[in-house]
């Protein structure tokens, strides 16, 4: 009895110390470090491997009764019972007795446009034959995936030679593949450089007709200039035509492994290579080359290919901007309700509407946004400013301006909670001694204030980039769309266009996971975006975090 009794005395007086309670935490903060990195470590993993060049397998397996020949590229293993083999394909005399778990691959074959579909499983018991030829060719196109095949001609001047084979085939056909990029180079400039100004200008001299009377006399002149303009922009349109023309002609013989010959034109191939020849440099090399590409390309195919530089131009956008509006207001309001409002029932009361709409869910001001921003706000700017444009809206539908209002007012209270928090954590001394020496109430907040709150504000807006970076509901209520045709910034004054739609991170992975038509295809890509947010979330997040240490460093010496 008197063991049990020391020992119960022990136990609480160990509770009593504390220490329990520390291990508690420190476990549990253990625990939520792992899961997060476990997470993130995840989605690279998966988002990352997509880029990096696999080899492709000559296939031979059985189909039925049938021997199906593909090339295939190896995406994952998986095992299934024996049930779910007989349900999916509802053959057993395959399988030996005992046998309850069948592996199966799921293989990205492409060619989708000649043998679809691009991705299909196969039963490993079911194959009869691999292998790694290493003349097969990978062709990232512009439509229809990748495609697959062992090169077996390339037209010079839009006529087949056989004397291009093997070595000097990859060769001319690398020359041909920059030649048609260059080609492409040229019309993209023209489009931007020639094209697009020439219709605006073309669409500002057919408002000023509209505008002016029949009989007034400067209408004769407008209509010399618009024919001026149409007659120049039917030369570049010909000119385009030409180099349209002079890609189309060149196409690469590909061969499948059913022996039948495809014509791939080298107008829609923007990349060639054999992946069973590369050295371990070479595949690096690929994968940093797929990766920029990732980074720096516009999507196609539904989003299923390509990159996602417009969906990254239009978040950094629009968060900059957001943070650019709710910076002021949000400190502006900190400064009033902390050091100029009095301190009654209606400051109190104000407080707490603050800190109640940090809580309001943010499809709410989706729908607040869409309703005052756009209709109301839009509707009336349209009205009083562009009614030559009416009935099409210029500024009353969703854009770029208004996602980035409706992520303020989804975010103002954050900044307005913290500012208000670095405001209380001012010594009154510093305040006092301040004035003492003469200084002005608003000297005093601009010059002391202020640069100690410096910190404490720049903490509101890195939650605020956070919240608005990674949110995904309003926008798709207020500008963001699948796929933006224009960037919000181009040559054209006033060279930012804020009543544009724009790309979203956030939306692009919704998009691709949940609205894609290939869901194999698509799979990889959610992973590889998601990482690629997290990536831009914390790199603004560092910057602002290092100018928030610097600032507090600065001003560590005036605090208490």
């Amino acid at each position: 009895m008197e063991i049990y009794s020391r020992r119960d005395r022990s136990m609480k007086a160990w509770f009593a110390s504390g220490d329990p309670w520390v291990w508690l935490q420190a476990g549990a903060i253990g625990i939520s470090i792992t899961a997060v990195l476990g997470v993130l470590l995840l989605i690279a993993v998966q988002g990352l491997s997509h880029f990096w060049p696999h080899p492709v397998e000559r296939i031979e397996y059985l189909e039925g009764e049938n021997v199906t020949k593909v090339f295939g590229m190896l995406v994952e293993r998986d095992q299934i019972s024996r049930q779910q083999y007989l349900e999916s394909s509802g053959i057993t005399s395959d399988l030996p007795e005992g046998v309850d778990i069948v592996t199966r691959r799921l293989i990205k074959t492409a060619n989708r446009r000649s043998n679809p579909p691009d991705f299909r499983w196969v039963f490993e018991h079911r194959i009869q034959h691999t292998s790694e030829p290493p003349d097969v060719l990978v062709l990232e196109r512009l439509e229809w995936g990748n495609a697959y095949g062992t090169p077996q001609a390339l037209s010079v001047n839009g006529r087949f030679t056989e004397a291009i084979t093997g070595e000097r085939l990859m060769v001319a056909l690398a020359q041909e593949l920059r030649h048609i990029e260059a080609l492409r180079q040229q019309i993209e400039t023209l489009q931007r450089e020639q094209i697009q100004p020439l219709l605006l200008k073309q669409e500002r001299l057919r408002e000023n007709l509209r505008a002016t009377d029949s009989a007034d006399l400067s209408r004769t002149g407008v209509q010399e200039q618009l024919v001026e303009v149409q007659r120049a922009y039917q030369a570049f349109n010909l000119q385009i035509t030409n180099l349209e023309r002079e890609i189309a002609q060149e196409r690469l013989a590909l061969q499948d492994p059913q022996g039948r010959v495809q014509y791939e034109p080298l107008s829609g191939i923007i990349r060639a290579w054999q992946p069973n020849q590369f050295s371990t440099l070479d595949k690096v090399l690929h994968f940093a080359g797929n990766l920029l590409g990732f980074v720096l390309d516009d999507p196609r195919e539904a989003n299923t290919e390509g990159g996602v530089f417009p969906a990254i131009f239009g978040t950094v956008l629009m968060v900059l901007i957001m943070a650019l509006i709710v910076t002021p207001f949000g400190v502006i309001a900190a400064i009033y309700l902390h050091e100029y409002a009095h301190q009654g029932v209606l400051v109190k009361t104000v407080r707490v509407a603050v800190n109640n709409l940090a809580g309001v869910p943010s499809i709410v001001y989706g729908v607040f946004g869409l309703g005052f921003f756009v209709y109301f706000l839009g509707g009336s700017i349209d009205a009083s400013f562009f009614q030559d444009a009416l009935p099409a809206p210029t500024f009353g539908t969703p854009g770029l301006i208004w996602a980035s209002l409706t992520l303020a007012l989804l975010t103002v209270p954050i900044v307005i909670v913290s500012t208000e928090e670095g405001l209380s954590r001012i010594p009154r001394n510093l305040r006092e001694g301040s004035m003492a020496l003469g200084a002005t109430k608003a000297e005093t907040l601009f010059k002391v204030i202020l640069p100690m709150a410096s910190p404490a504000i720049l903490t509101g807006v890195i939650l605020a980039v956070s919240r608005a970076a990674g949110e995904v509901a309003p926008l798709m209520l207020v500008g963001v769309v699948k796929l933006a045709p224009t960037l919000a910034i181009d040559g054209n004054f006033p060279y930012l266009h804020l009543e544009r739609k724009f790309m979203h991170l956030g939306f692009h992975i919704y998009d691709v996971g949940f609205q894609s038509p290939n869901v194999e295809a698509a799979r990889p890509l959610v992973y590889a975006t998601a990482l690629l947010l997290i990536t831009i979330i914390v790199g603004l997040n560092l910057t602002a975090i290092s100018l928030r240490n610097r600032l507090e460093r600065y001003y560590r010496g005036l605090g208490a």
